[in-house]
């Protein structure tokens, strides 16, 4: 497209505004892949941390590059002690996305890379962000709880290491395993509303930093983050699967919307969304606790039936998220901290190949007007 055509879409719709490898999503509900892989066939196969390396490196590690990146995101773990301050300095009333924000940012700082953006400084901060994040968001909503943060157990893996920090148990392997997939399922997805804000913020030669700062703020707006623990609450308000087809049928009829279905780019069903509801049925059976599972199951037969709905990703990952004990407040700083190596990978893309983003509006307001002195005005 020539920098000549003039292209109108409120909100973007449907525009193209850059180019990318880091990853497709068919808006059919077919596929969407990481630089070219199946996010299916890595939730199922992979781990986190070789789906972060994939994105932000561009390739798949070798087994010795594995290891090595792991041991990296091991050492990268620790938490600065003025970090550690700031998460006592925190309101327990304040937004968890706020505090999340708030140390990311103040984070900043201490990054020994602080001030060189480039490509290998670039980097390296993003594997320290990707690291911290679980202490981040952990540390940012207990502290301030008046819980403790957990020391970092180097044998643990990345989605091990984070579910420890949440819950205070060591998780078993099948709770990592599910909760590894959703992590991988969440951590990239083109050109959304987040992920186009910490472009937006590269592209002005701002770091990286500053890029996921700006993603993080954007994923707060409840029309991006936030579905997923909507979805929950519902499922709690809803309490028993006998009750869930009135409920819905009653919302329904009085226009209420049910959060967790539809989806901005997807037309029919989101692809990531079948695979997360069969381990949340797997979870459910796993613990003997079917019940949010089938309350789910019939919600999304009616939406189905009534509306041509489907559900997002968030919406499996709710009830997920809470078979494994996770705090319902917690889940949106959570996906942030799984797409935090998406964002990271498009923030490098942007810098390397970077233009400013700087499109043009319409103006609707009004036109010559004539300016009154101030004693003259009524």
């Amino acid at each position: 497209m020539s920098e000549k055509t003039s292209t109108k879409s409120t909100g973007l719709e449907g525009i193209v505004a850059g180019q990318s490898i880091i990853s497709q999503v068919d808006p059919t509900g077919d596929k969407l892949t990481y630089c070219g892989y199946d996010a299916h066939e890595l939730a199922d196969k992979s781990c986190y941390e070789e789906v972060a390396y994939l994105l932000i490196m561009g390739r798949l590690p070798s087994q010795s590059e594995l290891e090595q990146f792991k041991s990296q995101l091991v050492k990268e773990r620790k938490v600065e002690e003025p970090v550690r301050k700031l998460f006592t300095q925190l309101t327990p009333d304040s937004h968890p996305m706020d505090r999340l924000r708030t140390v990311v940012s103040f984070s900043s700082m201490f990054d020994p890379d602080n001030g060189d953006n480039s490509y290998e400084a670039n980097i390296r901060k993003a594997i320290r962000l990707v690291a911290k994040m679980p202490a981040f968001v952990a540390g940012s909503f207990l502290i301030p709880e008046g819980k403790e943060l957990l020391e970092s157990n180097p044998e643990f893996s990345h989605a091990k290491y984070f579910l420890h920090l949440l819950t205070g148990k060591e998780p078993d392997d099948f709770f990592v395993k599910v909760f590894d997939a959703s992590l991988i399922l969440y951590a990239e997805h083109g050109f959304n509303a987040s992920t186009f804000a910490g472009r937006v913020t590269m592209g002005t030669q701002s770091d990286i930093y500053s890029g996921v700062t700006s993603s993080i703020g954007t994923l707060k707006g409840p029309l991006h983050g936030g579905a997923n623990e909507k979805a929950m609450e519902m499922l709690l308000e809803i309490g028993e699967p006998s009750k869930a087809e009135s409920w819905v049928r009653e919302a329904l009829a009085q226009k209420k919307k049910i959060m967790g279905f539809g989806h901005r780019v997807y037309k029919t069903q989101d692809s990531r969304a079948p695979l997360l509801k069969e381990l949340n049925k797997k979870l459910s059976e796993h613990l003997g606790n079917t019940r949010w599972y089938e309350i789910g199951d019939t919600v999304e037969r009616i939406l189905k039936e009534e509306k041509k709905l489907f559900p997002n990703v968030d919406f499996p990952c709710a009830s997920l998220y809470y078979l494994l004990g996770l705090p319902i407040q917690v889940y949106t700083p959570i996906f942030a901290a799984a797409r935090t190596a998406g964002w990271c990978a498009h923030d490098i893309e942007q810098s390397e190949n970077n233009r400013l983003i700087r499109p043009q509006c319409d103006y609707v307001g009004e036109s010559n007007l004539q300016y009154t002195p101030i004693d003259e005005r009524k």
